[in-house]
C-alpha cells in the first residue's frame, strides 16, 4: 500500500513537470502553440523528467502525508523545484543552436512547478479536511478562546477538528489582533468583553490559552466567567506543548493554583543531584503532604535508597504505593515510627546509616495544638526534631533540613513557637557539631492543597452549598504550591554550609477573603449563590503572616527565590533545657500554661494570647 501511494505521488510530481513545462512555453507565447519550439519541448523535458524523480526523492516527498501537509512539505517541495530550476538553468546554457530555450521560461518553470506540486498537496489537504470535520461543524458546544497567541491559534486549529467544541469567538487584549480572524475565528476584542461574549453567542464555556496571563488578568478573567454562568479551563503550558508531552487540548478545569501567577522554579539539578545521587535518604514525615512531594522529587536524582518514615500507617501506605506504581526502579523502605520514639530512631539509624534527613515531620494545625495540644506540640515539633538531629549528628550525616514555617516569626501560637523552638534545636546541633553534619532550616509559608488546608476546606464548603467561612475579611496568607515548595528545600539544601535559615521567595500575600471568592467563581458559582461568612480570629491565629523576625534580616544567594536570614544566637544553656525536657516528656506532662511559659521564656518574641479557651468548631490552616 505504501508503494502504491508513492507511485502515485510520483506520477503526480512528474504529471506537474509535464503541465509546468508547457504552461511555461503556453504563457510565453500567449497561450499560442510555441511553432518551432516542438524540439526544445520535447528534448528539455527528458532531464527535467529524469531530475524531478531522483530530487523529489532526495528531498524526502514521500515521506510526508497529504493530509497533513504543512510547512515542513513545502520546504521539501522548494528544494525539488530548485533542483529543476538548476538544471534548466544547466540546459538552457548548453543547449546547441537548434535546440533554444527561451529565457523566460527559465523564471516561469520553477514558479509554475512550485504552484502546481504545493497546490496541489495543499488541496488534497483541504478536500480531505472538508470531508472528515465540515459534517461536524456547528454541532459542538459553543466556545470562546481567550488568547490570540501560538498557543490560542494551536488550539483553535485542533478544536476545529473535534465534534464536541464550536469555536465562536476569540477575545484578546492586543488591540492590534482585534477584528481579525485566526483560522476562520474572529478576534471581538479584549478580554474586558469576555462577559458580554459569551452572552451574546451563548457559550457556557471559555478556554484560557494566553499561557503568559498574569494575576490580576486571571481574576478578572474568572470573574467575568463566573457573571455569564459558565465554565472556564485552561490549557498546558507552551513548553509542555512544544515538548509533546501533552496535547493542546489536553485541557483541564482552572485551577485555584493558576491565579496566584506564580512562575516556575528553576533549580540547579547538578548541585542537588551531586548532594543526592548515590546517597542513602532519611524523610520523616514522609507520608504528608510536603514530605510526600519531597520523596517524589527525591526519586528524580537516584539516589541509592530513600528511607520513608511516618507515624501514620495510611500515609505511609499511600507514599510507598506511590513509589511502586510510578518509580518502581527506587529502592525504598517504609519505616512506621514516631520521631519522639528515641529507641526506633536509634534502630533506624544504627541499621541505615543515613547520609541526608529531610525532617517534615510535624504538627502543623495552629488551632488544633493551641488548646489541650500544647505538650504534644511541643514533643512532635520541638522535642522529635531534637532526637533526630542527634542521632544525624551522632552517625556524621552529611546533611539535615528542617522543614521550618512562617509562624515561627513572632510567633503567636504554640504550633509556630514549638518551630521556632525546632530551629533553635538546629543552630545548637550545628554548633556541636562544628560542622561534622550541616545543619540546614527552609521557612516558607502556607502551601495550596496540603492536607488540612482552607483550600480544601473550602471545596468541601462549596460543594456543600455554602456558607463559606472566613475569620476576618483583611486576613492575609502567603501560598505557593506544594511542588514548588518541595523543590525549593531541594535547593537549598544544596546551597547551606550550616546554620542557616533560608527563606523562600513566597511572592505577595494573598488575602484569604480573594481566595474564597475566586474559589467560588471556579466552582461555577458567585457570592449571590454561596455566601461569605465571617467567623472571627482564632486562638493563636494572626492576620498577616511574617517570613522574618523583627531582628532578623536577609542576604541574598545566587538562586532568587531563596535567601538566608540572620538570626538571633541561641543561648548556651538552650542544649542542657532541652536535654532536660527530653527526659520529661516521657514522665511528665505539662499543661497547656506551663508550655506556653516554656516557649515564652526562650523565644522572648512568642505572645501567647492572655486566655485560650477552646473553639466549639475547630477548623484548620494550612502550613
Amino acid at each position: 500500500m505504501k508503494s502504491l501511494r508513492s507511485t502515485l505521488v510520483l506520477l503526480f510530481d512528474l504529471l506537474c513537470v509535464v503541465a509546468a513545462w508547457l504552461g511555461a512555453f503556453l504563457l510565453r507565447f500567449n497561450f499560442e502553440w510555441p511553432y518551432g519550439y516542438e524540439k526544445s519541448l520535447g528534448i528539455g523535458l527528458i532531464p527535467l523528467l529524469i531530475t524531478q524523480a531522483i530530487a523529489c526523492r532526495w528531498a524526502g516527498l514521500y515521506r510526508g502525508m497529504w493530509i497533513f501537509a504543512s510547512i515542513p512539505d513545502l520546504r521539501r517541495v522548494l528544494k525539488a523545484v530548485a533542483s529543476s530550476a538548476v538544471v534548466l538553468l544547466i540546459v538552457a546554457s548548453l543547449a546547441p543552436q537548434h535546440v533554444t530555450v527561451p529565457r523566460s521560461i527559465v523564471l516561469l518553470y520553477p514558479i509554475l512547478l512550485l504552484l502546481l506540486m504545493g497546490g496541489g498537496r495543499i488541496a488534497w489537504r483541504m478536500y480531505k479536511e472538508h470531508r472528515l470535520y465540515n459534517p461536524r461543524r456547528g454541532q459542538g458546544k459553543p466556545v470562546v478562546v481567550i488568547g490570540a497567541g501560538t498557543a490560542g491559534a494551536m488550539l483553535v486549529r485542533e478544536l476545529e477538528r473535534s465534534p464536541d467544541w464550536q469555536v465562536v469567538a476569540i477575545v484578546d487584549d492586543d488591540p492590534g489582533k482585534w477584528g481579525l480572524e485566526v483560522a476562520g475565528c474572529r478576534v471581538e476584542g479584549g478580554t474586558n468583553t469576555l462577559e458580554q461574549t459569551l452572552i451574546r453567542h451563548e457559550a457556557q464555556h471559555a478556554i484560557l490559552a494566553s499561557t503568559s496571563a498574569n494575576r490580576n488578568v486571571l481574576q478578572q478573567v474568572t470573574q467575568a466567567v463566573s457573571h455569564a454562568k459558565a465554565q472556564l479551563f485552561t490549557v498546558p503550558g507552551l513548553n509542555e506543548l512544544m515538548s509533546g508531552r501533552v496535547a493542546i487540548n489536553a485541557m483541564r478545569p482552572v485551577k485555584i493554583e493558576d491565579l496566584l501567577g506564580r512562575a516556575a522554579v528553576n533549580i540547579d539539578a547538578g548541585n542537588v543531584a551531586e548532594i543526592l545521587k548515590g546517597k542513602r535518604l532519611l524523610v520523616t514525615g514522609a507520608g504528608g503532604s510536603i514530605g510526600s512531594e519531597l520523596c517524589r522529587q527525591l526519586a528524580r536524582f537516584d539516589p541509592a535508597l530513600i528511607l520513608l518514615l511516618d507515624a501514620s500507617e495510611f500515609a505511609l501506605y499511600s507514599i510507598e504505593q506511590w513509589f511502586r506504581t510510578n518509580s518502581p526502579g527506587t529502592t525504598i523502605v517504609p519505616l512506621a515510627g514516631d520521631v519522639k520514639d528515641n529507641h526506633r530512631l536509634q534502630i533506624i539509624f544504627d541499621e541505615w546509616r543515613p547520609q541526608v534527613v529531610f525532617h517534615a515531620a510535624a504538627y502543623k494545625h495552629v488551632p488544633l495544638m493551641e488548646d489541650h495540644n500544647a505538650w504534644q506540640a511541643l514533643r512532635t515539633n520541638t522535642l522529635g526534631t531534637w532526637l533526630v538531629g542527634q542521632h544525624a549528628l551522632r552517625l556524621k550525616a552529611e546533611r539535615f533540613v528542617l522543614i521550618s514555617t512562617d509562624k515561627a516569626v513572632n510567633p503567636t501560637n504554640v504550633m509556630g513557637a514549638t518551630k521556632r523552638m525546632a530551629e533553635m534545636a538546629c543552630e545548637v546541633l550545628q554548633r556541636k557539631g562544628n560542622g561534622t553534619t550541616c545543619f540546614q532550616m527552609v521557612r516558607f509559608g502556607n502551601v495550596l492543597g496540603s492536607t488540612g488546608s482552607v483550600i480544601p476546606k473550602f471545596q468541601e464548603q462549596i460543594a456543600n452549598g455554602g456558607p463559606v467561612t472566613v475569620t476576618h475579611p483583611e486576613i492575609t496568607r502567603y501560598f505557593m504550591s506544594i511542588p514548588e515548595a518541595a523543590q525549593l528545600v531541594l535547593q537549598a539544601s544544596s546551597m547551606g554550609k550550616g546554620g542557616e535559615i533560608f527563606v523562600l521567595d513566597m511572592g505577595e500575600p494573598i488575602k484569604i477573603i480573594d481566595l474564597a471568592k475566586n474559589m467560588i467563581r471556579l466552582s461555577g458559582f458567585n457570592e449571590e449563590d454561596i455566601a461569605i461568612q465571617f467567623t472571627g480570629l482564632r486562638p493563636g491565629e494572626k492576620l498577616y503572616e511574617e517570613l522574618l523576625a523583627n531582628n532578623e534580616h536577609t542576604v541574598p544567594t545566587h538562586h532568587d527565590k531563596l535567601r538566608i536570614a540572620q538570626a538571633r544566637s541561641v543561648a548556651q544553656q538552650f542544649d542542657t533545657f532541652l536535654t532536660t525536657l527530653i527526659h520529661s516528656h516521657f514522665s511528665k506532662h505539662f499543661t497547656d500554661q506551663e508550655v506556653r511559659d516554656l516557649l515564652h521564656q526562650w523565644i522572648p518574641e512568642y505572645q501567647p494570647p492572655a486566655e485560650s479557651k477552646q473553639s466549639g468548631n475547630i477548623s484548620t490552616t494550612c502550613l
